[in-house]
């Protein structure tokens, strides 16, 4: 290599190193919860591994053990690190810091049984993050094979369970993941930092073969609404001294503003940095087109068949085969060559301009530096980049019970309802359970089953509420059929509670008893009456050639004649006789009176003219 390509190649990192210290690099923690012994119970900090699998959403419980020898685990061990019994819990090896990469210290112990590592710093600092060694010194046929997870913890803490262990005590830990992400709502967001260059060794082989496989998950979550996704694309620049020197102008585009590492790292063959850098804006500026358009999962398509279809080592990693893939998937192309631009204009180009500015960290989230990156929910992710284990780190960061049903599958997580229905309520006759699979657990909820909601803690009470209640299991009202008879306890009027029915005596939700009306002489208790019980009521008779009338509770003979006494019949219809003539009598007495008075009104018309007549004449006669 020239000098004056490594010059470059030093500056470069020079200035990758710089834009880190001008932000922040943030070190993704979950806790860890000793257990056991007395004397270490606590909660502590450790930091996740940027390989393996690490359980996101959920915890892991371990008993930890401290090799005898091999205690920086660079060697594969000689036996198995169970051959002592751990009383049934997975191991958790203690390892030591140093002299080897820290992905060679957990493939060793996954080999030898380990269910998760724990490395010991060997420096009192704050936490850093192990990750992956650099592409000259990666080994592809361990890397992605690692599928424990790994903790960085302090070298305090570290100490503290040798001595511990030396003792003779037992060591219990709790790894805790569920809250390595943030699970605010039924929606996450999330990024996903990556690259064109398809040369860049391992890491690049595995980003390839991660967007293949991911990508019909990624594009259902997506057209669902589940999930809002968004690519994004790292860039460096050049010192504005260097920008019209051979090694920027390869590298570099928009005279040095945006640049990207030399793919084969070697500038006298293959392609060059800025084809990368080019290939990156024609991948933003694809999905800012099809996002526009309201199809952003078109951007998964589109990177799949151009890795496929236009790899660098055929010569194909091109405008004119870029261009071909575009045109393939109906996207409008005249509108993606609108937003690359002019890529040698003295000028920014406003989507590589919004890429640099969202490399520096806000909030909670820290720089982005290391390639691939995967954000969820404003936080790095940490572990394998591969699609099981995203996808359980996505299912982390949706609120529980909102996760979609691929959260849900076997291979994700554990339906802890299965489990003696996880401690909530349950009828087993109906097969109605309060339990309901999160991600992250269960939870006791009463449930909804057909329309009808039940009501209580979900733990040990759930009953049916509202007008069609005694449609799911009877209301969980007794109920029950004898001889092609039908009783029920549940009330549909009711938005609540059981009472058994008439006839019967009772709680109404685990039994109602038939009532004797005839033992408790409620019913049939007229002279003559045969009383017998039936389920639910009673059947009464009466001897001889007579009829039983339920409702007055007496007997009548067929024929209309009743068994009271004629005299007692007697009585009544003289009592109607005299009633009647009392009636008629009075009637008539208010018939004369009122006939009388309308002769007196009208004889008292005429009997005022005689007596004027007879005081005028007297008054005459006066004045003669």
């Amino acid at each position: 290599m020239k000098v004056g390509e490594l010059w470059f190649i030093t500056c470069v990192c020079f200035l990758l190193m710089c834009g880190s210290c001008l932000g922040r690099f943030v070190v993704e923690k979950n806790s860890l919860r000793v257990t056991s012994p007395e004397s270490l119970k606590d909660v502590y900090e450790c930091a996740i591994g940027n390989f393996g699998v690490p359980q996101y959403g959920g915890t892991l419980t371990g008993v930890v053990k401290y090799p005898k020898s091999n205690q920086k685990a660079c060697q594969s061990f000689d036996l198995s690190l169970k051959s002592e019994p751990a009383g049934g819990l997975p191991l958790f090896v203690l390892l030591d810091r140093g002299d080897c990469y820290f992905t060679l210290k957990a493939w060793n112990a996954q080999k030898a049984g380990a269910a998760a590592i724990l490395v010991a710093d060997d420096r009192p600092e704050p936490l850093i993050t192990m990750d992956m060694p650099e592409e000259e010194n990666a080994h592809a046929d361990y890397l992605q094979n690692i599928t424990i997870p790994s903790a960085l913890i302090s070298m305090s803490l570290g100490n503290a369970i040798k001595k511990a262990l030396n003792k003779g005590d037992m060591v219990n830990i709790k790894l805790d993941w569920t809250e390595a992400l943030p699970h605010p709502d039924e929606r996450v967001e999330y990024e996903f930092w990556t690259n064109s260059n398809d040369e860049c060794g391992t890491k690049c082989d595995s980003q390839i073969n991660f967007v293949k496989e991911f990508k019909g998950a990624a594009q259902i979550l997506e057209k669902k609404g589940y999930t809002q996704f968004t690519p994004h694309y790292i860039t460096w620049y050049c010192p504005e001294a260097f920008t019209l020197s051979k090694q920027c102008k390869s590298q570099c585009i928009n005279h040095g503003r945006y640049c990207a590492p030399d793919p084969e790292q070697d500038f006298s063959k293959g392609y060059d940095g800025k084809d990368v850098v080019v290939q990156n804006l024609r991948q933003a500026c694809f999905y800012k087109v099809a996002n526009e358009t309201g199809k952003p999962w078109l951007w998964w398509d589109y990177v799949t068949d151009f890795s496929i279809r236009c790899p660098m080592k055929d010569k194909k990693y091109t405008k004119e085969c870029a261009d071909e893939v575009i045109k393939s998937l109906g996207v409008d192309l005249k509108k993606i060559d609108e937003c690359v631009g002019n890529t040698e204009a003295d000028a920014d180009n406003s989507v590589l301009k919004a890429e640099q500015d969202a490399q520096i960290g806000k909030g909670s989230r820290g720089d982005v530096t290391i390639l691939p990156t995967l954000v969820i929910n404003n936080r790095q992710y940490r572990g394998k980049l591969a699609k099981q284990a995203v996808l359980k780190a996505i299912c982390s960061g949706f609120e529980e019970t909102t996760e979609p049903a691929v959260c849900l599958s076997d291979e994700i997580q554990t339906n802890e309802c299965l489990d003696n229905n996880g401690g909530c309520w349950m009828d087993k006759t109906a097969n109605i359970t309060a339990c309901r699979d999160t991600f992250r657990g269960r939870v006791c909820e009463c449930p909804i089953v057909q329309g009808v909601k039940f009501v209580g803690d979900g733990y040990k009470h759930c009953e049916a509420s509202g007008a069609l209640r005694c449609e799911v299991n009877n209301g969980g009202c007794w109920k029950s059929t004898q001889l092609g008879r039908t009783y029920s306890a549940c009330i549909d009027d009711h938005t609540k509670g059981c009472k058994c029915p008439p006839g019967f005596k009772g709680d109404g939700v685990n039994s109602c008893e038939d009532v004797d009306e005839c033992r408790d002489k409620t019913a049939c208790q007229c002279s003559g009456c045969k009383c017998k019980n039936t389920w639910g009521s009673y059947e009464c008779s009466c001897s001889g050639n007579l009829l039983y009338m339920r409702e007055h509770d007496t007997c009548i003979s067929k024929d209309g004649k009743s068994e009271v006494s004629w005299g007692f019949v007697w009585v009544i219809i003289l009592g109607l006789a005299v009633a009647g003539t009392a009636g008629y009598a009075f009637y008539k007495y208010r018939v004369r009176t009122y006939m009388d008075s309308e002769i007196r009104a009208i004889m008292a018309q005429y009997m005022p003219l005689d007596n004027q007549a007879e005081i005028e004449v007297h008054g005459t006669r006066g004045n003669v």
